[in-house]
């Protein structure tokens, strides 16, 4: 039963698994493109979704300011987080993000510790909208008049009720959700749309209300200039409006582009791309600011703090005052759909967004290679997630918000380096300017509400904790995803394989020196008791990102005077020669001899040295390699030590 239950969880398990189950997932088939518009509904789910709880908690957070410090975020959006990823999207056009283009301006091991703190951010973001969304959507069935009495106050149970149907929903297999998305977000926005279109014209009706309005607002700020810096200081509390950009960059490959895009020039993708980003955006602006004023005008304040009516659902509070108990059940269902679907597709995210770098790095356990495994992970810390929060909307917006502003903020230091690396002065200092808005909003955000970075912490420092593990574990994998050799290395190879066994000698690499190789050849063949007519060859690895998991191969041949040599670059000693010794075994049908000089200097330190700048005790663990990857002794290529 444990075998069934084994081969079951891992038999989707794929070499670079990037998310086979939900709407962004990556098929290994092609897959047939969409319109920009259509996949646009895809990214709506998260983005638009957050309608169902933003407007509420712009006025838990600014009062009867929202609509101002609203307007400041739809300000930041149109002309800061937009143009910023619409050159994201330029620069990562098979949906790589933000995170990618660091990623290749910040080599090495700093470089990767710095993705994987961003990861742990992005972790947050993704999750939290699981969790938020999945809570939100249970206020919107337990507040509904037509819901039965026994769920009130079980808004936790119901929330992981939620969350366990959605990991079941992805454990059985999710198909392409384009059309189930684009059904959900016309319905939704459809509905709201008619709310607020009904709400402006309650205003109009009665006008008096503006009135109070005005003048609640002038009682407590009597100050023009105090109520902008009021709104611009609140404001990063409004961050959730800012979520979906990420998303709609990481859905790049589902648009259809034009019959003339390649995979280095996906022209057309782009274009669609930014039409979807400028679209959505304007879109959702237009309601953010609308949402606002008439929810702030209509609905007491008192309805919006925590056990009110409002909390959490604003509009639905709108629909069933204003249109009546059943068109409010009607957009209530909308709602609890497309929270829910927001849910699968942050879920679906982070079955794209964590294989993509950690098993690359080498950082990932074996299993997380398939979906269903990670599935279940995922679902596990959501519901430890809802159950720390109280599957409280305004207790986890403070986490969202955190993790939404630092993948943009990292998105504005990404396109900043980009424009400065291409010497556009002017881009350079203008994304510079947004990114130090960002910054700033950012750390306001994070030193008025530190629970987002507790949250944050704790997923970077289990990423931190496992990559490290994970790496220590796979570090005696063969590492190289693809081998070849040139010309002049086969043409050694096959030449020594006509003596005998091919004969290789482990050699740093130096600068040209004849002589060395000559001492080293007679040393090798004294100590080895090799004859005058074994056919040595000399392999050289030269060690260039030792950061770097695993990497494709090419051994280069060429002589040094009369002594034949192979040499490659690649980002770990040991791993290299094992993985050329079997190579040269399957190409001769013969095992060939390696031989090494014992490492001086402590096994300890050397050991760690091979862990993390990929040299040190090479000689066993080339043979420890071996050993893993050819179990029959008598398949395996010879190490030898003198």
């Amino acid at each position: 039963m444990r075998h069934r239950l084994k081969a079951w969880l891992l038999s989707d398990i794929t070499e670079e698994p990037a998310g086979q189950l939900g709407p962004l997932r990556k098929p290994t088939r092609e897959e047939h493109k969409h319109s920009w518009w259509k996949v646009m509904c895809l990214t709506g789910v998260d983005y638009f979704s957050t309608l169902g709880y933003q407007p509420a908690i712009a006025a838990l957070a600014a009062g009867l300011l929202a609509p101002l410090a609203t307007l400041v975020l739809v300000l930041l959006t149109l002309f800061g987080a937009l143009p910023v990823y619409r050159r994201v999207a330029r620069e990562s056009p098979h949906g790589e993000g933000s995170i990618a283009m660091l990623a290749s301006h910040l080599p090495k091991w700093g470089g990767k510790l710095f993705i994987l703190v961003l990861l742990g951010f992005a972790a947050t973001d993704f999750l939290i909208t699981m969790t938020l969304s999945t809570a939100d959507a249970s206020a919107h069935v337990i507040a509904n008049p037509f819901a039965p009495s026994f769920l009130s106050g079980k808004q936790v149970i119901v929330t992981i009720v939620l969350l366990i149907l959605l990991t079941a929903v992805f454990l059985k297999g999710f198909t392409d959700a384009i059309g189930i998305a684009v059904g959900l977000v016309t319905v939704f926005l459809t509905l709201n749309f008619v709310v607020i279109l009904d709400s402006f014209w309650e205003i109009a009706q009665n006008t008096h209300l503006i009135t109070e309005w005005r003048s609640a607002l002038t009682t407590e700020h009597s100050n023009p200039w105090m109520m902008i810096a009021i709104a611009l200081i609140v404001f990063p509390k409004l961050a959730l409006g800012l979520s979906g950009f990420e998303t709609g960059v990481a859905v790049m490959p589902q648009i259809e582009g034009d019959p003339g895009d390649t995979e280095e020039n996906p022209r057309g993708r782009i274009r669609g791309v930014r039409r979807l980003l400028t679209t959505a955006a304007l879109i959702m602006c237009g309601f953010l600011i609308t949402s606002s004023i008439v929810t702030t005008i209509l609905i007491p304040q008192k309805e919006f703090e925590a056990g009110g009516e409002a909390n959490g659902r604003a509009l639905a509070y709108l629909a069933h005052e204003n249109l009546g108990n059943v068109f409010g059940t009607i957009y209530d269902l909308s709602t609890i759909a497309i929270l829910w679907f927001a849910g699968a597709s942050a879920l679906a995210g982070l079955l794209n967004l964590v294989p993509r770098y950690l098993p690359r790095f080498g950082m990932a356990p074996e299993w997380a290679r398939a979906v269903r495994p990670l599935v279940l992970v995922f679902g596990l810390i959501a519901v430890f997630v809802t159950v720390y929060f109280k599957a409280s909307v305004d207790a986890q917006s403070s986490a969202y918000a955190t993790g939404v502003l630092v993948l943009i903020t990292s998105a504005t230091i990404a396109v900043t380096m980009s424009a400065h690396a291409h010497h556009h002065r002017s881009r350079t200092w203008m994304f510079g300017v947004v990114a130090a808005i960002f910054a700033y909003t950012t750390i306001v955000n994070i030193v008025e509400r530190p629970e987002g970075v507790q949250v944050a912490s704790f997923f970077i420092g289990a990423i931190l904790v496992v990559s490290l593990l994970s790496r220590i574990n796979r570090a005696f994998e063969l590492r190289a995803t693809s081998l070849q050799f040139d010309e002049t290395a086969t043409e050694f190879i096959n030449e020594a394989a006509t003596w005998g066994p091919v004969e290789i000698v482990a050699h740093d690499p130096h600068p040209f020196d004849i002589e060395e190789y000559a001492d080293k050849a007679a040393q090798q063949r004294a100590d080895s008791r090799l004859g005058p007519e074994a056919h040595i060859i000399f392999l050289e690895v030269n060690v260039t990102d030792s950061s770097e998991f695993a990497t494709d191969l090419l051994v280069h041949g060429r002589l040094r005077g009369r002594h034949r040599v192979l040499w490659v670059d690649s980002p770990a000693v040991a791993n290299s020669i094992a993985a050329i010794m079997l190579r040269i075994r399957d190409e001769t049908g013969t095992n060939p001899n390696v031989y090494f000089e014992w490492s001086e200097g402590n096994p300890l330190l050397n050991l760690l040295r091979f862990l993390f700048i990929g040299m040190g005790e090479v000689a066993p663990v080339t043979r420890e390699v071996l050993r893993r990857a050819e179990p029959t002794v008598a398949n395996r290529p010879r190490v030898h030590i003198g």
